[in-house]
């Protein structure tokens, strides 16, 4: 499997949505948070996308975002988050457990993800992930293995205060085994506030130094839905 080719594809993906304007519907607004949704083209599901403001430089929040040490300190629907692979820089396949939710209504669900870090002009970084096969982790009996179709995060400085982020969040996941679609509608956008909101206070707690990581100078010198 050609996982670099995933990457690179997938990270168009996300930027395609990213300039898409047409046929939102906003589904749920909390704390300047936003989340619109559409239908997704790749499932029998919902595209949605979660638009916030995170008050840390764009270097900093996409390094925070993108590195898997801290996860699970910040991400409260996650219980595992581990890289199981390094294709290159910026570049790694990780297994993901999430949480149980909605009242234990969803059990967990495992995932294993393919995610990819670009640069672009503008100072714009875009993570980007989908999930792939990867034999070292076949689904076990002990989880649902779901799927991630294209999702990522859109990092950009915001115009008025470039020390500030506007950040962009496209999610599309296949949660699978025999959840009715409406729990999942009535219970992802809640979800999806909780994680920006809970990015901002992760990124508070862990203040990366200055100068310290993979992006310096738009350059990768280090090595992320659920």
């Amino acid at each position: 499997m050609d996982y670099k080719a995933i990457a690179q594809e997938t990270a168009q993906e996300i930027l395609r949505y990213n300039q898409d304007t047409s046929g939102w519907k906003v589904v749920k607004t909390s704390k300047k948070i936003t989340v619109s949704s559409k239908a997704s083209k790749k499932f029998h599901g919902n595209l949605y996308r979660v638009e916030g403001i995170i008050p840390e430089s764009t270097s900093k929040l996409s390094e925070f975002l993108y590195k898997p040490e801290n996860r699970v300190t910040w991400d409260k629907s996650l219980k595992v988050y581990n890289m199981v692979h390094r294709i290159d820089s910026d570049t790694f396949i990780c297994h993901t457990i999430t949480q149980s939710f909605a009242m234990g209504s969803i059990s967990p669900r495992d995932f294993i993800d393919l995610v990819h870090l670009k640069h672009c002009e503008g100072n714009m970084d875009v993570i980007s992930s989908n999930s792939v096969d990867f034999p070292a982790y076949p689904p076990s009996s002990k989880y649902i293995r779901g799927y991630n179709h294209a999702c990522g995060y859109v990092c950009s400085p915001l115009q008025e205060n470039p020390a500030h982020s506007k950040l962009v969040m496209f999610i599309q996941t296949e949660m699978r085994g025999k959840l009715s679609p409406s729990v999942i509608e009535a219970t992802v956008p809640s979800n999806l506030i909780s994680f920006i909101l809970n990015a901002k206070n992760g990124i508070k707690a862990h203040r990366i130094p200055s100068g310290h990581g993979f992006h310096q100078n738009g350059h990768s010198s280090f090595l992320k839905k659920k």
